[in-house]
């Protein structure tokens, strides 16, 4: 059982991230808290693709004229870090446009407690 937790301790920290940003989007009552609670879930599923792609003595995949040709196995995959790249720029762009919501519903409704600004726009 411990060789399961010291192998994939990425993994279980993986893991970690994401119940906690779960738990901040369901359980808590103030939307700012819900929100640092979706970014902490996104950069768990970030996490989880960067850490699949990696590979122990792997390289870039970039071919050197003078070097002889390598086996494929070798290299790393571009592409799960390209496509997370990708995501963390839109990741900003979303928590930046959720938090000028979130300063118009406070300069609206003066709370960003949930059930109350529930209560309040009804």
């Amino acid at each position: 059982m411990g060789e399961i937790i010291h192998d994939y301790y990425a993994y279980w920290m993986i893991v970690v991230i994401l119940i906690i940003g779960l738990y901040g989007m369901l359980m808590k009552r103030n939307l700012v808290k819900k929100l640092i609670g979706m970014i902490l879930f996104q950069t768990g599923v970030i996490l989880f693709f960067v850490t699949a792609a990696f590979k122990w003595g792997g390289s870039v995949p970039v071919v050197n004229a003078d070097s002889p040709p390598a086996e494929a196995a070798n290299y790393l995959n571009p592409l799960p870090h390209t496509l997370m790249l990708t995501a963390i720029v839109v990741g900003v762009a979303i928590t930046g446009v959720a938090f000028a919501m979130l300063i118009m519903i406070y300069r609206n409704f003066e709370t960003l407690d949930e059930p109350e600004l529930l209560e309040r726009m009804e």
